[in-house]
């Protein structure tokens, strides 16, 4: 079934997906299978609707939107487990869709009367929605149904630019896990994140381009650019900032910069090498309770012509660490009552969260959400987060990475992360 679901995936739409899906999936046993998107935010989840007679899934309508916080599809989503529904008559499983790491949304797979979730039934499952995942990515970079579908409301041109050049929000492997979250969505203009990996070598990069119109989309994604052209030419950070700096002036004279960190991990030893160009250094919480500042000679930002080379810092991470590259809209930003969310209240809530067993693209979700909430949901500065975790010397193994991912266990029976509570009998981890 899955072959053939992939042989005639290949000459579709996104549109046509969903009919698709259900087509294939009744033939072995799932005659109702949907498949709902998280919204850019990951609030909601959000129906990608077919038109064939069997797109409903059922005999009832399906909800074209479920929330993420306290519903059964929403617990696959955060946690990466199968859920099943609350009675057996329900015949309703929620299944995680994930593109490796990135989280895109969730399957609902309706049973047919005779069918018994089992450890098999629970990996064909998996199996299918890491195929749809697949099948999603392929499709949405020429879909303008996705863009839509995903977005709640109306996006500016600076985030527009800015989310379609940035990577995945998550990527892992068996030495680091990489995630990131941005907000606000859909008026960001200054903040981009950016990573890739080259054989043991780890890139990082955070730019925040001033100001908050469009011109602070272009200058951001112009660094992004002249970053990723010097880096792929096998260059050092050094050289990455002096090829950003170069464009920066080049384009803008020097009325236009951005602060930046670059910095390169190696994977093997841990050592990770840095600058900053007047952008707040990092911060690495060790053993899940402490949290250290590094520090770097100090440099201006790239595009101010100043002539002033920054120099290099280099630091050992120990294993499990925790490395936060951040922007200034995250810990500078004030309240009503003009108080700060401030270093100390950020890196509190992950100090606070780290012990919950909870996947860190879930706990940086629930992050950018309190810091939504402490500033009444309205963001005067973008506030960008990236997060790196380092295995150490030795690799993790795949239930470590599943459990910091968020990945639905597959190759061995090795207990997750710490987790506060017990998962209900249904659900199947």
């Amino acid at each position: 079934m899955l072959g053939d679901l992939i042989a005639a995936s290949h000459v579709i739409t996104l549109e046509q997906l969903p009919d698709l899906v259900v087509k294939h999936a009744a033939r072995v046993g799932w005659p109702g299978v949907l498949v709902y998107l998280a919204d850019l935010q990951q609030d909601v989840l959000c129906l990608l609707s077919g038109r064939g007679p069997g797109a409903g899934g059922g005999a009832e309508a399906p909800p074209d939107v479920v929330r993420v916080e306290g519903t059964l599809a929403g617990r696959a989503f955060q946690t990466g487990g199968i859920v099943g529904g609350p009675t057996s008559e329900a015949g309703h499983w929620w299944v995680p869709l994930l593109d490796g790491t990135e989280r895109l949304g969730v399957l609902r797979a309706t049973a047919a009367p005779d069918t018994e979730m089992d450890a098999q039934a629970a990996v064909d499952l998996r199996n299918l929605a890491g195929l749809i995942a697949l099948m999603v990515v392929s499709k949405r970079g020429a879909s303008d149904t996705y863009a839509r579908l995903v977005r709640r409301r109306r996006m500016n041109v600076a985030a527009e630019m800015e989310w379609r050049i940035m990577p995945p929000r998550t990527f892992a492997t068996d030495r680091v896990l990489i995630s990131a979250v941005m907000e606000p969505a859909y008026e960001v203009s200054g903040d981009v994140f950016d990573y890739a990996i080259a054989e043991e070598t780890v890139h990082l990069a955070l730019f925040d381009a001033m100001g908050h119109d469009t011109a602070a989309g272009l200058t951001a994604s112009l660094a992004v650019a002249a970053s990723r052209n010097r880096r792929r030419q096998d260059a050092g950070i050094l050289s990455i900032a002096e090829a950003v700096e170069h464009a920066l002036v080049e384009q803008f004279g020097s009325n236009r910069y951005a602060t930046g960190l670059l910095a390169e991990l190696n994977s093997a030893t841990g050592v990770l090498t840095w600058t900053s160009l007047g952008h707040p250094t990092p911060v690495v919480i060790r053993k899940g309770r402490t949290a250290l500042g590094l520090t770097c000679p100090p440099a201006p930002p790239m595009g101010t012509d100043l002539g002033m080379r920054p120099a290099l810092s280099r630091d050992q991470l120990e294993p499990g660490d925790r490395l936060l590259l951040y922007t200034d809209g995250i810990t500078e930003a004030r309240n009503h009552e003009g108080r700060e969310f401030g270093l100390a209240g950020f890196t509190d809530f992950l100090i606070q969260h780290h012990a919950d067993g909870l996947p860190v693209p879930e706990t940086l979700r629930r992050l950018i959400r309190r810091h939504l909430a402490y500033h009444d949901g309205r963001l005067g500065d973008d506030a960008t987060v990236l997060l790196l975790e380092w295995s150490g010397p030795t690799p993790y193994r795949p239930a470590r990475v599943e459990a910091l991912a968020g990945l639905p266990e597959h190759s061995t029976a090795e207990p997750p992360l710490t987790t506060p509570w017990a998962p209900p009998a249904r659900d199947i981890l």
